[in-house]
């Protein structure tokens, strides 16, 4: 039987996305958004989106801590299970990230684990940088959590075989056109699957020219959860935290 090639709604809203990666840490998460709020001084009254909220984990637990959240997606079957979480200070949405949402309303705008660079050219990836920027309120604050280009090319694992449900999913991986491509192939219920994901290994200089672009100034770049400063051979994440 033919494959299957799907990339970013389809894949992103697929069942199997979620199986292939159900053992991501939810308390790792939780920790870091515990740190954000903290070191924000986040209150209450504050208006927080989360761009590119998948099925919404960290814009539900920000809810849960109090705070009004906003999420968006430009997966409808990803908003559609969000939606049973909203409440009246939660609501999700379906957009596309290079477009403005809401202008000036925002306080604090996340974008969490790797939800950027999936477009080929500067101007597409800039133009979410762009539209984020127009959707903060002066002064509010914006933050792209992104891998680490340095450690990621360096320490890249062509190829792995993960075990999940009774699904093997073979998974290889290369940089290609300064993207990094991931490959993934299984078979379920009789039929064979094939997707990929990619992302483009922005490095720092190119986020700064985005930034300076868009009128925003960096107040930090951490390199982990914990957020430690940034050490480019060393560190696992690179996590910008911008001012408008």
């Amino acid at each position: 039987m033919t494959p299957k090639i799907e990339w970013v709604g389809e894949w992103f809203g697929s069942p199997y996305y979620h199986i292939l990666y159900k053992n991501r840490d939810a308390n790792e998460a939780r920790l870091f958004l515990d740190n954000l709020i903290d070191y924000l001084n986040i209150q209450k009254g504050d208006k927080i989106l989360d761009l590119a909220c998948g099925k919404g984990r960290h814009a539900i637990y920000l809810n849960q801590k109090g705070l009004d959240v906003t999420g968006f997606d430009i997966c409808q079957e990803n908003i559609q299970e969000a939606r049973g979480h909203e409440n009246d200070r939660l609501h999700f949405h379906v957009h596309d990230m290079q477009f403005i949402f809401r202008k000036n309303y925002f306080n604090y705008i996340f974008n969490f684990f790797t939800s950027f660079g999936y477009f080929d050219s500067k101007q597409e990836n800039e133009s979410v940088v762009k539209a984020a920027a127009d959707g903060l309120v002066e002064g509010g604050k914006f933050l792209i959590d992104f891998l680490n280009p340095y450690t990621v090319i360096h320490h890249l694992a062509p190829e792995e075989i993960k075990d999940i449900n009774g699904i093997r999913f073979h998974i290889t991986k290369k940089i290609d056109g300064g993207m990094i491509v991931k490959d993934i192939k299984f078979s379920d219920g009789g039929r064979d699957y094939h997707f990929y994901e990619k992302v483009k290994t922005i490095r720092r200089v190119e986020f700064l020219e985005y930034f300076k672009n868009t009128g925003l100034d960096v107040l930090e770049i951490f390199g982990d959860y914990d957020l430690n400063s940034y050490v480019a051979e060393k560190s696992d994440r690179m996590i910008f935290l911008l001012k408008k």
